[in-house]
């Protein structure tokens, strides 16, 4: 698959594989990502997968040390060529236990009005979906989910909510998210998980790594 290579400032670089959500271009992004860690480059700080995408942090001095931007550029083209679609070796199956409507998904029956179906079709089509972590973002540890069921696709609210729940199970466009914390946001709001998504104190912060595959259990 072809890409692009961009200065993304002065200390990063973008290597970019589309434009758009695709899951065959996520999973190249995630086998390449795997790859370009494994190789352990000199001069590279940070590897971070997006959805068509990996930006690659660099430190500039040991990037000079061993032979500057060119010879980086070089490395990453014989990786990447190299690089099958291979599903990320350290992707884990987690569930999500999630509590529908109510006050957890204040605009689940907003929802099933707007998509012609009810409330209890919204959840069954949602929690037996099999998503994929495609990428890490927005704010610490909030999942971006590939694999949202075609029926259950809205465009994002109107307006924005100043305030939205910790753990509130969201859906926009043909994507999924978990809120980690407490922050503004666009999405509708159909659940809630009492899982925390993001812990700096723990070991790895992020409860949601990219690749990892995701269900949502419903919980009463």
């Amino acid at each position: 698959m072809d890409y692009e290579c961009w200065a993304l400032g002065d200390c990063a670089l973008l290597l970019r594989f589309g434009s758009r959500i695709d899951n065959a271009v996520n999973a190249r992004v995630h086998a390449v990502a795997a790859s370009l860690a494994a190789a352990r480059l000199p001069g590279i700080r940070a590897i971070a997968p997006g959805y068509a995408a990996v930006v690659v942090t660099l430190d500039l001095p040991a990037m000079e040390r061993a032979g500057g931007s060119e010879a980086l550029r070089q490395q990453f083209g014989k990786i990447i060529a190299a690089t099958g679609p291979t599903p990320v070796a350290t992707a884990r199956d987690v569930a999500i236990p999630t509590r529908y409507g109510g006050a957890d998904g204040p605009d689940l029956d907003m929802v099933a009005q707007r998509l012609g179906m009810s409330a209890d079709e919204v959840v069954i089509l949602h929690s037996t979906a099999c998503y994929e972590v495609a990428m890490v973002g927005f704010q610490p540890g909030f999942p971006y989910l590939l694999g949202l069921p075609e029926r259950l696709r809205l465009p994002r609210r109107d307006a924005a909510r100043a305030q939205v729940a910790a753990g509130s199970v969201a859906i926009a466009g043909d994507q999924a998210g978990i809120y980690p914390n407490v922050s503004p946001g666009g999405w509708h709001l159909i659940g809630r998980t009492e899982l925390s998504l993001f812990d700096p104190a723990r070991a790895e912060p992020s409860l949601l790594l990219p690749g990892d595959r995701v269900r949502f259990v419903p919980v009463r």
